[in-house]
C-alpha cells in the first residue's frame, strides 16, 4: 500500500487531499497544529478503510518532522510528501511598508524552510519507493504582483523554486509545484476577510493532484484549475 505524508491536513485543501487520497487506498500520516480538528480529519479519512495516523505538531519543529517520517516508515515507508501547511506572514495581509519582519521570517520558516527540512528528513524513504513523488502546494501570488500578498508571494516563489531545484537534483523523483487557485479556506479568509466573493470548495481542487499521481508528468509546476479542466 503506498503512504503518504500530507501536512496542514486538519481542514482546507489538506482535509480534502487526506479525504481523496484516501478514497483512492492511500495510508496517511496527517500533520496539524490543532490536534482535536486533525483527528477529525483522520477519521474522515479512516473511513475508507485505509491506515491513517494523525500526528499533531508545527513542522517548523524538526523533532516534529522526524516523527512524520518515522510514523510513515512504520506503515512501510513514503510514496509521497505533500508539503500543504502555509503561513501567511500576517492576519490579515498588509501592504508591504506595514509588513512586520517576524511575520516575513514565520512565512519564510513555514512555508520554506520546514518544507526543505521535511523534505530532508523524508527522501532516503522517498528514494527507496519505484515512484516517489514530492508535492508543494504553491500560489499565484508567488508568480504575480498583488497588493498585500507581498510577503506571502514572496515565500511562495522561493517554494517554487526550491521544488524546480529539487527536481533537477533528485531525477528519480517527480517534483511538482502546484498552484491550487483561489479556494473558500480559512487561509483565505484570514488573508482577505473583508472579500464576500464566492471561491471554489477545496474538495473541487483535490482530484487535480490525484491527476499527477495517475499520470506522473514531468516535474514541474503546474495550476490545479488546468489539471481538473484538461481531466473532463
Amino acid at each position: 500500500m503506498a503512504v503518504a505524508i500530507v501536512t496542514g491536513a486538519s481542514k482546507g485543501l489538506g482535509r480534502a487531499l487526506a479525504r481523496e487520497l484516501a478514497r483512492n487506498g492511500w495510508d496517511l500520516v496527517l500533520d496539524a497544529r490543532t490536534e482535536e480538528v486533525l483527528q477529525e480529519s483522520a477519521r474522515e479519512a479512516r473511513g475508507y478503510g485505509t491506515r491513517v495516523v494523525a500526528v499533531p505538531g508545527d513542522v517548523t519543529d524538526a523533532a516534529h518532522r522526524a516523527e512524520l517520517v518515522a510514523r510513515a516508515r512504520g506503515l512501510g515507508g513514503v510514496d509521497l510528501l505533500v508539503n500543504n501547511a502555509s503561513a501567511l506572514g500576517a492576519e490579515p495581509l498588509v501592504r508591504l511598508e506595514a509588513l512586520a519582519l517576524d511575520g516575513l521570517r514565520a512565512a519564510l520558516e513555514t512555508n520554506v524552510v520546514a518544507v526543505l527540512g521535511l523534505v530532508q528528513e523524508a527522501l532516503p524513504l522517498l528514494r527507496a519507493g519505484a515512484a516517489g513523488a514530492v508535492v508543494a502546494v504553491s500560489s499565484d501570488a508567488g508568480a504575480e504582483a498583488y497588493g498585500t500578498w507581498g510577503g506571502y508571494g514572496a515565500s511562495k516563489a522561493a517554494l517554487d523554486q526550491l521544488a524546480a531545484v529539487l527536481a533537477v537534483e533528485e531525477q528519480g523523483l517527480r517534483v511538482w509545484a502546484v498552484d491550487p487557485g483561489d479556494m473558500a479556506t480559512d487561509l483565505y479568509a484570514a488573508a482577505v476577510p473583508d472579500d464576500a466573493g464566492a471561491r471554489p470548495d477545496p474538495a473541487a481542487v483535490a482530484p487535480a493532484f490525484l491527476r499527477l499521481l495517475r499520470e506522473r508528468p514531468a516535474s514541474g509546476r503546474y495550476a490545479a484549475a488546468a489539471l481538473v479542466e484538461e481531466g473532463r
